[in-house]
């Protein structure tokens, strides 16, 4: 999948004429693309367009205009596009009450090595994931993960040929898998070369 570049982008005033339309746009294509694992784990495969939306929002936000910080930005969102052989994700934990947050994060310590990712034939694939800084701590986990998901060429085709496609998570405070629906496995598969 292609990398974003300064020419992809619109500028603070053409993102302010059509942000409404463009995030609602955005919004229905990260519908099928945030896979639930239970009731507080969730995996948002991002693309091109995710980091679109991301780099725009904070372009907007920050009211960047410069050509060397827009760059950062890029530099920064880049990565998280998938490369044709993978599919990208934040994995987040959520607890809307901070308090009950902090207790569970204490209890779910290398919940990111227990997330797996299963194309019907193949075996189970552990995601590589925080290859830009470690997110763990010997007290708690961190609440957001970035995940890179490698597929062999034999499982993308078996993906992109209809296979079904199961994530789970097998951690000793956390468990729970789900099959994807046929919405969420085609916006996926879009993903792959």
């Amino acid at each position: 999948m292609q990398k974003l570049t300064r020419d992809d982008l619109y500028s603070l005033e053409k993102y302010s004429a059509i942000r409404k339309d463009f995030r609602a746009e955005v919004m229905a294509h990260k519908k099928p693309r945030r896979i639930a694992i239970g009731a507080h784990a969730n995996l948002y495969f991002e693309d091109r367009m995710t980091m679109q939306y991301q780099i725009q929002e904070m372009l907007r936000i920050e009211r960047i205009f410069e050509a060397e910080a827009i760059q950062e930005e890029l530099d920064a969102y880049n990565p998280l596009i998938p490369d044709g052989s993978n599919w990208k994700a934040t994995f987040m934990i959520e607890y809307g009450d901070p308090e009950v947050r902090k207790v569970e994060l204490a209890k779910l310590i290398g919940i990111e090595q227990a997330v797996w990712v299963q194309i019907d034939g193949f075996d189970r694939v552990t995601p590589i994931s925080n290859e830009d800084l470690e997110r763990t701590t010997e007290e708690k986990t961190s609440s957001v993960h970035f995940m890179r998901i490698e597929l062999s060429p034999a499982m993308a085709s078996a993906a992109k040929a209809g296979a079904a496609i199961r994530m789970g998570i097998d951690h000793p405070n956390y468990q729970g898998d789900v099959i994807l629906s046929d919405d969420s496995r085609h916006s996926l598969v879009s993903d792959l070369e």
